[in-house]
């Protein structure tokens, strides 16, 4: 169905919107795939915060125009499917990395994060990226491990020092 020149316009300002606030880009040749993986597909990206969206080519280039995402438009030619994410940098290459599995016409084409644009065989080490639940709690590993640490040696220093007082107290115990 064609789009007149409003429709084109709103469609435009809907995807720079969603440009300027997303953390990557994973634009994905979809011809063959069926409704139902479509569906799925969509479905499923509700669900982790990615945007998916079908436009002409020309319309995505234009709402990238002052994006971080500007340098793909040179990348953007044939049927593509756009799956921007908006809440983890990883989740759309985490989405075309589970979904091209099961099906072979999914086929990356351009990945953009930060500003950079990545070959299409970069999907895998953007899918590798951790979840915010993951970054969390490798951080909070992090930042707890010098505590750890110095709670272990705290503990060790007073069982040397306590070691000879405990031994036959614990004897004592074991002879009553």
């Amino acid at each position: 169905m064609a789009l007149n020149l409003s429709q084109k316009q709103e469609v435009v300002a809907e995807l720079a919107e969603v440009a300027a606030n997303a953390h990557s880009l994973v634009a994905v040749e979809y011809l063959g795939t069926t409704v139902s993986q479509m569906t799925a597909m969509r479905k499923k990206a509700r669900e982790t915060g990615v945007y998916l969206r079908v436009v002409k080519n020309t319309l995505a280039a234009r709402a990238v125009e002052g994006t971080s995402y500007e340098c793909s438009k040179d990348s953007l030619v044939g049927p593509l499917l756009y799956a921007f994410s908006t809440e983890e940098p990883g989740a759309a290459g985490r989405l075309i990395k589970e979904f091209a599995k099961d099906n072979s016409k999914l086929v990356p084409k351009v990945v953009v994060v930060e500003g950079q644009l990545f070959p299409a065989s970069h999907v895998d080490v953007l899918a590798s990226l951790p979840t915010l639940d993951q970054a969390l709690s490798m951080l909070a590993r992090v930042l707890s491990e010098p505590a750890a640490m110095f709670a272990r040696a705290v503990k060790a220093v007073g069982d040397k020092q306590g070691g000879g007082e405990e031994a036959p107290a614990e004897a004592e115990a074991e002879t009553a």
